[in-house]
């Protein structure tokens, strides 16, 4: 992950079938039996390729179906102009009776015909797109939120700049319109520092509490993520008030929020890292729980997504399938009151669209959202062979809720098969070796740990000039462990890209590396993949985050698996050492060569990495 940096501007377990309540009715005809990802879309009998940051809300009315808005993108490689340029859809409309099968409706806005411009809203710049709608009934009316790239002086904006974006809303008495904007911002471009620079303000959620007030979540990863109080005026006009702004996710780390409320309290679901970096896309979902819509939202451990160790619990992430990049969701219930989650993905062998390498294709996805130990999470990541489909129709029955806790650990438990080096003598233990050796001053073993220094280096793209500390990797199965401390400060701007933490690696251009990384204002854990060869145009560098990192120690495991010609790697964090938060999953092909071991690196600064122990754990438990 370069977050506002470098890339800036099991089995789901059991489906026994019982008896729950239903809402609503339909035709028995409406309900699949089952369904497979990518869901079927189409437009005018033909497919259609993308549908990123989806939004589904349900149609008023006794028989209602659902409707299903998504960012501006083309429909597929194939959808040109008489000119042959891709044609971007304005937040495209597509509707389903059975939450699978989905069918398009038009656009929700029209361009200008002459001038290939957006139409609506009147403020918003020539060269505006709008992105991740947000669908809400409030009363018997449709809103219909976006985020406005680029405004208008008048609204905010500042001439000649592309960033500085807004919240528009439009209004309709049906889903598919027309619909009338507004004839100002809901929220307003929000200025950073002169010049160019505003805080990314994308990304609208609306949710409806208990008591019938509603807010507005916005926000991305340049200023974070706020919530403001939403007021309804009797004529349908929305304020958001920016008197009541409240931060409800650090900078630098979350977009994409989508706010549910279950079980007496707020869940803030939001995807992290790079949405859409073709093959190598690490995007995932995580979720904090609060008592409150303001928050503030706290993980599974306790660690507030407001923390510099940034806290959120993994809800969905890739898992080694042939799908990157799992996020920006939206989350419903069926008819039996089971929860699901319809997101985007990346299909890692086809990521871009016809003719247009480089510009990633979203195709939407749908998976079951089980309750586990009440916390919501998709088990085993993105699916891809067939699944009981939701229920739609009156009197269906639903399945009962998954029990697993995907949150125990990786293969091994705690049993150490080998250790490598404690650390606890006057030397490295044997079978080690540089590749670029780190300066002797930067090198100490002292207290039962290693210290390495984190000079000025990096391993990233074309920068390998990092010293790695390496040794042979073990054969077959097994899982990698260490535990590391770097001494970058608790919170505060910007030791950027200071790491420290695991590497199995090939060569330079070919490896994975596991790493507690300072980036701007937060303290992630990065789980980085690079590859070469790759076709032309195509990216060798992808990375997603995992849990956050502890006060003082960070436990860090890698879980490899053996599969066909290559191999799986799936990244594990911990705080304690006791409580391991499951990361997303990298397929690679490193061969039986490939080693393994430290890396200490990444931005100035004098700081230290201590290294506890490595260790091989048994994959048999």
């Amino acid at each position: 992950m370069r977050l506002a940096g470098r890339w800036l501007l099991g089995a789901l377990l059991g489906w026994v079938t019982g008896t729950a309540p239903v809402l609503g009715q339909a035709d028995p005809d409406r309900s699949p039996a089952t369904f497979s990802n990518p869901l079927p879309v189409e437009a005018n009998g033909t497919s259609v390729d993308s549908c990123a940051d989806p939004s589904v809300i349900e149609e008023l009315g006794q028989d209602a179906g659902w409707v299903m808005y998504c960012t501006t993108d083309p429909l597929s490689g194939e959808d040109r102009d008489a000119t042959g340029d891709l044609r971007f859809r304005l937040l495209p409309m597509f509707q389903s009776d059975d939450l699978v099968g989905w069918t398009y409706r038009g656009d929700a806005f029209d361009r200008d015909a002459e001038t290939d411009t957006p139409a609506p809203p009147a403020w918003a710049a020539p060269s505006a797109l709008l992105w991740a709608p947000e669908a809400e009934v409030i009363g018997d009316r449709y809103y219909l939120l976006f985020g406005v790239t680029d405004v208008i002086e008048q609204a905010g904006g500042e001439p000649g700049c592309a960033t500085d974006g807004a919240i528009g809303y439009a209004v309709s008495d049906s889903p598919f319109g027309p619909w009338e904007p507004s004839s100002e911002p809901l929220v307003e471009p929000r200025r950073s520092a002169p010049g160019c620079d505003f805080l990314w303000t994308y990304d609208p959620e609306v949710i409806a509490t208990p008591d019938g007030r509603h807010f507005l979540y916005y926000g991305s990863y340049h200023g974070g993520i706020e919530v403001r109080e939403l007021a309804v005026a009797p004529d349908g006009v929305l304020n958001a008030d920016p008197a009541t702004a409240r931060p409800v996710a650090i900078p630098n780390r979350y977009e994409g929020a989508e706010v549910i409320h279950h079980d007496d309290a707020y869940w803030l679901f939001v995807s992290a890292s790079n949405c859409c970096n073709g093959p190598q896309t690490g995007y995932s979902v995580f979720v904090g729980r609060a008592t409150s819509p303001t928050g503030p939202f706290l993980d599974r451990d306790g660690a507030s997504l407001l923390d510099a160790r940034v806290g959120g619990t993994p809800v969905l992430t890739q898992n080694g399938n042939g799908w990157v990049g799992p996020g920006h969701n939206t989350v419903l219930q069926d008819r039996a009151g089971q929860w699901w989650t319809l997101y985007h993905a990346i299909e890692e062998a086809d990521p871009y669209f016809a003719g247009e390498v480089g510009f990633t294709r979203r195709p939407v996805l749908l998976d079951r959202l089980d309750w586990v130990e009440g916390w919501p999470v998709v088990i085993g990541g993105p699916s891809t062979e067939p699944r009981p489909a939701p229920v739609v129709q009156a009197g269906q029955a639903g399945a009962k809720e998954a029990q697993v806790d995907r949150a125990g650990g990786p293969p091994g438990g705690a049993r150490i098969a080998g250790v490598l080096d404690e650390f606890n003598g006057p030397a490295l233990a044997s079978g080690w070796a540089w590749v670029r050796e780190s300066p002797e001053e930067e090198i100490g073993l002292e207290g039962g740990s290693l210290g390495l220094g984190t000079t000025d280096t990096d391993l990233y793209g074309d920068r390998d000039d990092a010293p790695l500390l390496l040794r042979e990797a073990p054969a077959g199965d097994y899982v990698l462990e260490t535990r590391v401390a770097l001494d970058v400060p608790a919170d505060g701007c910007c030791h950027n890209y200071v790491q420290a933490g695991l590497v199995v690696r090939g060569d330079d251009d070919n490896y994975l590396k596991l790493v507690v990384v300072s980036i701007w204002e937060t303290r992630q854990t990065e789980f980085a993949r690079e590859m070469a060869p790759v076709p032309e145009g195509f990216p060798h560098y992808g990375s997603s985050v995992a849990g956050p990192p502890g006060g003082e120690w960070t436990w860090l495991r890698l879980a490899v698996s053996r599969i066909g010609e290559g191999e799986s790697y799936t990244a594990y964090t911990s705080r304690d050492g006791e409580r391991w938060v499951q990361g997303s999953t990298w397929t690679h092909d490193l061969g039986p060569e490939a080693q393994i071991g430290l890396a200490s690196m990444g931005g100035p600064g004098d700081f230290m990495a201590r290294f506890d122990y490595l260790r091989v754990l048994d994959v048999d438990g």
